[in-house]
């Protein structure tokens, strides 16, 4: 009897990963991880250029797939913005609900950075490890503190005035994810008072557009197994386990802090837009491993799109304009590890950051994580200049770099969790409001 209640799940799990993307995805990441264990310094099977080799190879379909989505995302955010913007029927509308997601998006971003603070201000991280010890692990010299850049006032204009594109071919081509979603709403709200006839060819095209970029992404999408094998098995090879543990209670407060994160998205989900916890989060999974195992908001855009839609039954209009929104604005996650990873810093160099500094720097993690390219790696880039504002050394984010994916990964998975949540949020919102009479 015990024998068969050991060999019953052993179908269950087969089955799950078979046909189960999220399933497939977690295999991946655990065989990823032994491999990389085998590969990496702990056993010393492997030379180390060996190992490199391998793992080159190994992320082959990580690199394709990663391209894949890169090169497909800017069309499709165009179409799914300008056709979110437009079947929302009318300016006032439009109006109302452009205004309530840029309120709800820096709100929820605010809130990511005074958790952050909080934590890393309590737990202290920076202080559990001998600031020497690792700097000289690592191979950086003592460096005197920069001087951290003021912001000026007159510097203000000039950033609004570049958020418009003056060459929108030239922002297309070179990736400016912001300067697309300001010119994408610019031609949705020109379009919206259009007359119908006027704008329907145009309509018709971003539809077909849209469909054929979502087609691309599916295809890419039976890449994510291997991808994420191949992304574990590098990071753990490279690093090996025990490099990891000297960072660990930095770790441990991100990863603290985004879980509070998640618990703050709970608590919206439960009193905002009355849905049950369990069933909700069920429905998030194959978007939120992915997120994981990618470590990019856009290459998970479709599915979450596909999942606000299908699975949670939100109208088009309200998940084809939030959730590619959310994908380069709302950067709760991102927001949330800048803010810990610069007070950690602060720590370890033994930095006083006074009320002005605390505050600049949450404006500058406020701003940076508006419009951060939602690819892997680029949170640790934008890290960099929040340091300036700091006046901590930027050659100390080198310190980051060994655990920066793993906690990537995971803020990630936060941040794609905020999108559709924010999208339960406004659904529930207008789910009342009554169709806008035709004259």
């Amino acid at each position: 009897m015990a024998l068969k209640s050991f060999k019953y799940p052993i179908p269950q799990v087969t089955y799950l990963v078979k046909k189960k993307l999220w399933a497939q995805v977690l295999f991946a990441l655990f065989l990823g991880l032994i491999v990389g264990t085998i590969l990496g310094p702990e056993f010393g099977i492997v030379e180390k250029n060996t190992a490199e080799i391998i793992t080159d190879w190994l992320s082959i379909p990580a690199n394709l797939f990663l391209k894949i989505i890169q090169m497909i995302i800017v069309p499709l955010i165009f179409a799914s913005i300008i056709r979110g913007l437009t079947s929302s029927g009318s300016l006032e509308q439009l109006q109302k609900m452009g205004l309530g997601v840029a309120l709800y998006f820096v709100a929820t971003t605010a809130i990511a950075l005074t958790i952050g603070i909080i934590m890393v201000t309590t737990i202290a991280p920076g202080n559990f490890i001998d600031s020497s010890l690792i700097r000289e692990s690592f191979g950086i010299e003592d460096a005197e503190p920069v001087q951290g850049e003021e912001i000026s006032i007159f510097d203000i204009p000039q950033s609004i005035i570049g958020v418009i594109p003056s060459n929108p071919l030239a922002s297309f081509m070179s990736g400016e994810m912001l300067s697309i979603i300001v010119f994408a709403i610019i031609i949705g709200v020109s379009m919206i008072t259009l007359p119908k006839e006027s704008s329907k060819p145009i309509l018709d095209l971003l539809e077909s557009v849209q469909k054929i970029t979502l087609k691309v992404v599916s295809w890419a999408m039976r890449l994510a197994p291997f991808a994420a094998f191949g992304l574990m098995a590098g990071i753990t090879s490279k690093l090996g386990l025990s490099a990891l543990t000297g960072l660990g209670a930095y770790m441990l407060t991100v990863v603290a802090g985004l879980f509070v994160m998640i618990f703050v998205y709970m608590l919206i989900i439960k009193f905002f837009t009355k849905r049950p916890l369990f069933s909700t989060f069920t429905m998030m999974r194959d978007a939120q491993l992915l997120a994981f195992s990618t470590s990019s908001s856009a290459a998970v855009m479709p599915l979450s799109i596909k999942t606000a839609e299908e699975k949670m039954k939100v109208k088009s209009k309200i998940s084809q304009f939030v959730i590619p929104l959310g994908a380069t604005i709302n950067m709760d996650g991102t927001a949330l590890y800048q803010i810990i990873a610069v007070f950690f810093l602060a720590q370890l160099f033994n930095i006083d950051l006074g009320f002005t500094t605390i505050l600049l720097i949450s404006l500058t993690a406020l701003a940076a994580s508006i419009g951060a390219p939602s690819a892997p790696g680029t949170g640790i880039v934008i890290l960099s200049t929040i340091l300036i504002a700091a006046g901590i050394p930027p050659v100390a984010v080198v310190l980051l770099l060994g655990v920066d994916r793993i906690l990537d990964m995971t803020r990630t998975m936060v941040n794609v969790t905020g999108d559709l949540t924010a999208c339960l949020f406004f659904d529930n919102k207008i789910k009342d409001e009554p169709p806008k009479v035709k004259s």
